[in-house]
């Protein structure tokens, strides 16, 4: 797995109030399905409600692990699905729990999830449709362009 972020996403209770906070500080983002994304750096940053964050972590938003679910995700996006597959293989070998198998995502993508020993949720995903750079920086595309 190589060293790196691609995605951080907050599960926030309204999305529109977030969005309008991080606006007001001067950041630009764009809706698309539910989400916002905000291209931060090399790494994107999303906003998304938090029963669905938790839910696409095959986690339950109010409880469960260690501590219950913190409302944050990480996301490692890598270049093909296989990747993906051996991502969650290693990590699962490493000592990590798989709570959502690697399946075709609504995006057409695919990815799955694991949580680390502290029960922090960790997302691998395949996402033909947000380019990685060489050294694994991630763009964000302009959604009003697509």
């Amino acid at each position: 797995m190589e060293q790196r972020v691609s995605l951080i996403t907050l599960g926030v209770a309204d999305v529109g109030r977030a969005r309008t906070f991080y606006e007001q500080l001067g950041w630009r983002g764009q809706e698309v399905e539910e989400t916002v994304f905000f291209q931060a750096g090399g790494i994107g940053f999303v906003l998304w409600g938090r029963e669905k964050l938790a839910a696409d972590c095959g986690l339950d938003a109010g409880g469960g692990g260690r501590g219950g679910f913190g409302g944050i995700a990480v996301a490692h996006n890598v270049r093909s699905r296989a990747e993906v597959d051996g991502l969650l293989a290693a990590a699962q070998h490493a000592g990590a729990t798989v709570t959502k198998p690697a399946a075709e995502t609504s995006y057409g993508g695919y990815a799955g999830a694991f949580t680390d020993p502290d029960g922090h949720p960790w997302e691998i995903a395949h996402n033909p449709g947000f380019p990685l750079a060489e050294d694994g920086s991630i763009t964000i595309p302009d959604f009003d362009t697509l």
